[in-house]
């Protein structure tokens, strides 16, 4: 089995790379506390089922909002205890007379500051509908028409994981100590599942939707779960219809996948055209934050930059950035123009803070024109054609290991695919690749770099180190397919 992530096609950097805690896992590992992350799908910390209920979700919901009752109680306590707990209050049958004329004046402010009120009211509405008509299209469709025509598009997406929770006392997939004889090692536990929600987009009108990649596939977070053991798309407010979804394909470098459901009568989503986007054009979205619970979430803003360059776990990506609030959940969900078509998939935002600074307002959606090839060839061969690789899995060798060691500093291969292309040029395990067409490499991301400079079919040269020798092979480069 050769996933993305075997065949060094996404920058993976299992040694080096800090692993974050789970519901942090597609952090930005350079900023400690943010950073550009995924909005990767919500697993519930309870593992409450997902889907909508009269059971734990709710309830959540209804002991919140009696919280709230509790606090407005507790503010009219504080006034009650004004109004009568002062020492003269056994004398306020005596002043009752007195008391109501300066109600009657307090009712006639009381009324003129209701009109002030409504008139501020009505002020700030129109300023709102303001920057909203402002920011619309020509001949645009209203929010409520947009969400109209979107909704019956929008899908939840259920993924349950499965993983080997592991003693190692690394979590970055592999031990020097160990490979040299130093003892230790695994001790097989029990399997254990997670689920985790997410948003999708039909595409068609026979099954076929779209989400993100991070959805389906959990190549991030500290159990590195891979691909999702079942997947269902859940439909409807209610979350009255689910469905058995088939994986057709995915793309974790532009995070993209592609689901396939047996049904046929959807309705499918209406596709835009995302260059035709103008900054501060308005754009709305629409997703399942935080679980099925909340589903069909609406959010509106403004497009705030195009063709943003940003760079999410080691991936590169040309992305837009909105002001549009989403949260985990919304990952696979789409980003709407004010004609309801869909012109993005919500797949980012930057973190709460960044550093010390608090971040709002920093979201990024996969531009749609840019997804419709990776998308087309997702469904037509499972995975994105042309791209190379070499077929191996490696890790980078620091200056500190390559002292310890006695190695190079470079990529430690640490398997190779059988019938790879790594295999046919002769590339073994425990060779260190330390060149790449004449230049000298130390990491993972330097070896891609190059490669991904070159097409599937084209030979390259690899330098070698190899029980204290320097040596080089002639590789052809293979084209990078994702096989179940």
């Amino acid at each position: 089995m050769f996933e993305n992530n075997q065949n060094n096609q996404n920058n993976q950097n299992p040694y080096d790379q800090q692993i974050p805690d789970y519901n942090n896992f597609y952090d930005d590992p350079s900023a400690q506390n943010g950073g550009s992350n995924y909005v990767n799908c919500y697993a519930d910390p309870a593992g409450n089922s997902p889907k909508k209920s009269g059971g734990a979700g709710r309830t959540l919901l209804k002991i919140v909002a009696g919280l709230a009752a509790v606090a407005i109680v507790s503010v009219s306590s504080v006034e009650m205890y004004k109004l009568f707990g002062q020492d003269n209050a056994k004398n306020w049958t005596a002043d009752a007379e007195s008391e109501a004329a300066a109600s009657s004046t307090d009712d006639s402010d009381s009324t003129a500051d209701s009109e002030t009120d409504s008139e501020s009211t009505k002020a700030t509405a129109a300023a709102a509908s303001n920057w909203i008509s402002s920011a619309a299209r020509e001949d645009a469709l209203t929010i409520p028409q947009i969400v109209e025509k979107a909704m019956p598009s929008v899908v939840g997406i259920s993924s349950v994981f499965e993983y080997t929770p592991s003693n190692s006392f690394n979590n970055w997939g592999f031990d020097f100590y160990n490979f040299y004889g130093g003892g230790g090692g695994n001790q097989q536990q029990q399997t254990s599942q997670f689920t985790a929600t997410g948003s999708g987009i039909v595409m068609t009108e026979d099954g076929y939707v779209i989400t993100n990649a991070h959805c389906i596939y959990d190549d991030e977070s500290e159990v590195k779960a891979g691909k999702a053991v079942s997947v269902s798309v859940v439909m409807g407010d209610e979350n009255e219809t689910e469905y058995e979804a088939q994986i057709v394909g995915y793309d974790l470098q532009t995070d993209l996948a592609v689901l396939k459901i047996d049904a046929t009568g959807l309705t499918p989503a209406e596709f835009g055209d995302s260059n035709e986007l103008e900054v501060g054009e308005l754009v709305v979205a629409i997703g399942n934050p935080l679980g099925f619970e909340l589903f069909g979430t609406t959010t509106c803003g403004i497009v705030s930059a195009l063709n943003r360059e940003v760079t999410i776990n080691e991936k590169d990506m040309t992305l837009i950035q909105t002001d549009v609030a989403i949260n985990n959940g919304n990952s696979g969900g789409p980003l709407l123009n004010s004609y309801g078509q869909v012109v993005g998939i919500n797949s980012a935002k930057m973190g709460s803070t960044y550093g010390s600074t608090s971040v709002e307002g920093l979201s990024f959606a996969i531009p749609i024109t840019d997804a419709k090839d990776i998308i087309n060839d997702l469904i037509n061969y499972g995975y994105v054609a042309g791209r190379p690789q070499l077929g191996i899995t490696g890790v980078n060798v620091s200056e500190a290991d390559a002292e310890r060691f006695n190695l190079p500093q470079g990529v430690y291969v640490y398997s190779v695919g059988e019938g790879s292309a790594a295999e046919q040029a002769g590339i073994q395990p425990s060779d260190v690749i330390v060149s790449i067409e004449g230049t000298d490499i130390t990491s993972m991301d330097e070896l891609n770099s190059i490669k991904n400079e070159h097409n599937a079919g084209d030979t390259v040269t690899i330098g070698l180190y190899r029980s204290g020798q320097k040596l080089e092979v002639q590789l052809t480069l293979q084209e990078t397919r994702q096989e179940d």
